[in-house]
């Protein structure tokens, strides 16, 4: 994976438990990592406060899509350009490891897309986006769209200068999913629950998942929708249309 979040760290800087147990080891080789984040974390930042100054200028609402791996992000980006692109400017950055296949089921929603391809990397990062921004055409007043790689951890710790991060979490997963990964749904202001037609077929409560993410994030917002059948998702397009005049 990558070098610069923690997730290539040494294994013997990684806890272990049992249940019942606290672990509290603590050593010196865990501070030279927890330094090294901070400086690639504090070169990302400074990155993002031109990315934000850029978006703010124009008018530009930046929007950080997140989520485990086929929680269905493309899916609901190309009914939300679709249903929109008549009234709202829009734009994709598409990030993943490899395939331009995303960008080019975006392409064919008729929005200007740019695919970021990270190779070993898992997320996409502040220095990225600002590239990225220069290989499009950005109208002002609009909303730009950053689909960031598929990974429930890394994204979670880097600031691109988007407006606000929304997590996506699909009915196919565990409703225990914010306990598992506080970081996303602490720094996540919009949670989408998507895919709910399915709810008649898996094991997932919609309520358990609201209330683990609201443990960890209080002030977070809801939508519940399925981007296949489009159910619940006028009240998300709404939403979108509301933040996008307020630019």
């Amino acid at each position: 994976m990558c070098d610069t979040c923690g997730c290539s760290q040494p294994a013997d800087a990684v806890t272990f438990k049992k249940p019942g147990e606290e672990h509290h080891h603590h050593d010196h080789n865990q501070d030279r990592i927890i330094n090294i984040e901070r400086d690639v974390l504090s070169k990302n930042n400074s990155v993002a406060e031109r990315n934000r100054g850029y978006f703010d200028a124009k008018n530009i609402l930046a929007l950080n899509l997140v989520s485990s791996p086929g929680s269905g992000k493309t899916t609901l980006l190309e009914k939300t350009i679709s249903k929109l692109k008549n009234t709202i400017a829009m734009a994709v950055i598409e990030g993943d490891q490899q395939t331009l296949r995303d960008a080019e089921r975006i392409q064919a929603t008729g929005a200007p897309v740019i695919q970021v391809n990270t190779g070993t990397g898992c997320h996409l990062d502040a220095d990225m986006i600002h590239r990225a921004i220069h290989e499009l055409t950005l109208d002002e007043n609009s909303v730009l769209w950053i689909e960031n790689v598929g990974n429930l951890v890394c994204p979670a710790l880097f600031d691109l200068g988007e407006a606000m991060k929304v997590v996506i979490i699909s009915t196919t997963e565990g409703d225990d999913k914010p306990l598992k990964y506080p970081n996303m749904f602490m720094e996540s202001q919009i949670c989408i629950i998507n895919k709910t037609d399915l709810l008649p077929y898996v094991d997932f409560n919609v309520e358990a998942c609201k209330n683990a993410a609201k443990q960890v994030n209080p002030s977070i917002e809801f939508f519940e929708l399925s981007a296949k059948t489009e159910d619940g998702l006028n009240d998300w397009l709404e939403w979108i249309q509301h933040q996008a005049a307020k630019e």
